[in-house]
């Protein structure tokens, strides 16, 4: 059975010290339509694996040294566990292909080899990769639209932020989000990675602003072993993680101008390399990123412009929780409705309580609006529990937030200001706990303090 365009580029590995066998068996695989590699020691199996996280089949010889061959099945199979492995032994016991299995090898031969059996187990399992392959696909064209659906949206602005994301999910085009800290932008990322073709392989968020400088790098593109101090051993960086999926770079604006530049390297050639590694490999995924920051100030200081192209081929803008009040009032009741079933007893809101939310200016949006609700219901045993607005108002703060044009104020409320509001509320929200506010904010904790020394006292 020839392999399917799809499964030869995937490819098989054949590890075995016997570089003549090796290379006979490459030959005949080759001629039969597979991608394959050789290996000759366990290191060079690593080393291909680390190159190809793709691979799916890899045939092991049972006696190699160092490494013998279950054990280096254990560990090509530890960084990949779909991983097809069958143990080639020229020592063919029951016993043997007996302890093979029970240690995850899907099958075994034995030397010298019978081609049309070795065809066979290959096809066999190329079959069943194939059938898996159809079944992730089926449920994902199923759920395309799903996961859209399960976003609580009322407003008629935030129907056409989904419709915009919904379209641009079936395409592989780079998505931008932008959308104050709070609206949802890891969710509606998620939604898109679900509603897209590659939904039935990984998903792998990163926040840049929360990762050091100096770890931006090798975080995202892995490392050999030995570039720098601690670097023990070869890892894979989040896009190797990510290898067929969507990576979601939340804060873009916050990576480092010399990282930026090897991030459109993937974007532009597939392809990147680790850091202390002299040889690129191919990487597939497609990357969302999101930002907190206006588009002009992000295009203009924080983007270098080649970036900002690669990136923003599709901008989604998410409205603040604020400008669209018909989804408070349907956020609120989904809230209160996950609440009660959590804690198992009845919780409503009165009108009091609503009126009061839909006069808040909300800064920290959505996620704001969660808290706020959370911590009324934790505050309470009462079964039924009635929120109401005097219950809410010690949670939320005294300003309130202009409902029409004419109502704005002679001076309009500063940046600085809102910041140093969602700080206050959010320090309250986490009883103080600095790493806690941190992550409710959605800022590391450096930046947490370099705001707190720039504010003075927001208690």
């Amino acid at each position: 059975m020839k392999p399917s365009t799809a499964r030869s580029a995937c490819g098989i590995l054949v590890v075995d010290d016997d570089a003549r066998l090796a290379s006979t068996l490459q030959e005949f695989l080759q001629q039969e339509g597979y991608a394959v590699e050789v290996a000759l020691s366990a290191a060079e199996a690593l080393a291909a694996q680390q190159r190809n996280p793709r691979l799916l089949v890899a045939l092991v010889d049972l006696i190699m040294s160092p490494v013998d061959g279950i054990a280096l099945m254990e560990e090509l199979r530890r960084r990949n566990p779909d991983l097809a492995v069958i143990i080639m032994t020229g020592y063919g016991t029951i016993e043997t292909a007996v302890e093979a299995i029970k240690r995850g090898a899907e099958d075994y031969l034995t030397k010298p080899f019978d081609r049309e059996a070795v065809l066979k187990k290959i096809a066999r399992l190329m079959e069943v990769f194939e059938l898996r392959e159809r079944v992730a696909q089926l449920e994902a064209n199923l759920e395309r639209n799903a996961p859209f659906d399960r976003l609580v949206v009322v407003s008629s602005v935030m129907q056409r932020v989904l419709e915009r994301a919904r379209t641009a999910a079936a395409t592989a085009a780079p998505i931008l989000l932008l959308g104050e800290t709070g609206t949802g932008k890891e969710m509606l990322a998620r939604a898109i990675h679900s509603a897209s073709p590659r939904a039935g392989r990984p998903f792998v968020p990163i926040n840049c602003g929360a990762l050091p400088h100096e770890l931006v790098e090798s975080e995202l593109f892995g490392f050999r072993r030995g570039a720098f101090t601690g670097a023990y051993a070869d890892t894979a960086g989040i896009f190797a993680a990510a290898t067929g999926g969507t990576v979601f770079l939340d804060e873009i604006g916050e990576m480092p101008k010399v990282v930026q530049v090897k991030l459109l390297r993937v974007l532009q050639e597939g392809e990147l390399r680790p850091v202390g590694s002299p040889t690129p490999i191919r990487v597939d995924v497609r990357i969302v990123t999101a930002s907190n920051r206006p588009l002009s100030t992000l295009r203009a200081e924080h983007l270098r412009e080649d970036l900002y192209f690669r990136i923003a081929t599709v901008v989604v803008e998410i409205p603040p929780l604020r400008a669209r009040s018909e989804d408070i009032v349907a956020l609120a009741q989904y809230f209160t409705g996950r609440l009660a079933r959590r804690y198992g007893r009845q919780i409503r809101l009165t009108g009091s309580a609503l009126e009061l939310l839909l006069n808040h200016p909300f800064p920290g949006n959505v996620r704001e609006l969660e808290n706020v609700l959370e911590s009324a219901a934790a505050l309470s045993l009462d079964d039924p529990q009635t929120i109401s607005g005097a219950d809410l108002k010690p949670l939320l703060s005294e300003v309130v937030a202009p409902r029409n044009p004419g109502d704005l104020p002679e001076q309009p409320l500063s940046m600085e200001r809102w910041e140093r509001f969602a700080i206050q509320q959010a320090l309250r929200l986490c009883g103080g706990n600095r790493t806690k506010t941190a992550s409710l904010l959605g800022i590391s904790r450096d930046t947490l303090y370099r705001k707190l020394r720039q504010f003075g006292d927001v208690a």
